[in-house]
């Protein structure tokens, strides 16, 4: 049978010159992938601009970026408040990574003391913590283990709610880690963490695909994947002494 291309998914993958810095643009990358083996064709759009923007968006990655780029990379979010608050509102999935989740709060801090504005658009606010944390993460997530590394200034508080519970590592800073807003997800893993946590790409994908009236279906290559994707965090998991 030959699938419309217009049946696919499009992607888009939010200014990743200025929000990639532990390479969490290549969270789309996984998600167009595991699409294409799932049988649906799928695009990945690269935005740069507002100019940039497809017609029509069925995910959204937003990547990381260094606390010298906040102001740019703040404004350059700004441009996209209209249609971030329509596609939250509107059950798009979002994954946003590091900064790039802290930009969308209500602010965040700064190591001086000084704070910045976020775009307000998902609840909470990232605060300082009292040192830099850099280091394997672990959080048991409704079901599933995550996995992937931390590296960043701040914690976070006043999700709506949150992406699970650290069992290793240090997450928002109050034992729980990420936040979940409705189709949002805010998380500190790196990794990129759809790579290594494929389930949670499939989450993702299922939300979009039943939004679109397509069918997500496993392939012998996404098992393959998976197995080694689960091998790698079972090795994790032995060398942090956690149990299963």
């Amino acid at each position: 049978m030959t699938v419309d291309h217009q049946a696919g998914l499009t992607i888009v993958t939010l200014f990743p010159r200025l929000l990639d810095t532990n390479g969490d643009a290549a969270n789309a990358r996984v998600l167009a992938q595991r699409a294409r083996w799932a049988g649906l064709p799928a695009r990945i759009v690269l935005v740069h601009t507002i100019a940039d923007l497809p017609d029509a968006v069925d995910l959204v990655v937003i990547g990381s970026g260094t606390d010298t780029d906040l102001a740019a990379a703040r404004d350059a979010l700004g441009t996209l408040a209209e249609p971030l608050r329509a596609w939250l509102a509107g059950g798009v999935p979002v994954l946003a990574v590091g900064t790039g989740w802290e930009l969308l709060s209500a602010g965040l801090g700064l190591a001086d003391g000084s704070s910045v504005d976020g775009l307000g658009l998902v609840p909470g606010r990232a605060s300082v913590l009292p040192a830099r944390v850099a280091d394997d993460l672990v959080v048991d997530a409704d079901g599933l283990r995550l996995l992937g590394f931390e590296n960043h200034l701040r914690g976070y508080s006043g999700a709506t709610a949150t992406l699970g519970a650290v069992a290793y590592g240090t997450g928002n800073g109050d034992g729980t880690e990420g936040a979940v807003d409705g189709s949002f997800i805010g998380t500190h893993l790196h990794g990129p963490v759809l790579a290594r946590n494929p389930q949670l790409a499939d989450r993702m994908l299922g939300l979009a695909s039943a939004a679109r009236g397509l069918t997500l279906a496993p392939s012998a290559q996404t098992e393959s994947v998976d197995g080694m994707a689960k091998a790698a965090r079972n090795q994790v998991a032995v060398r942090l002494s956690l149990t299963s």
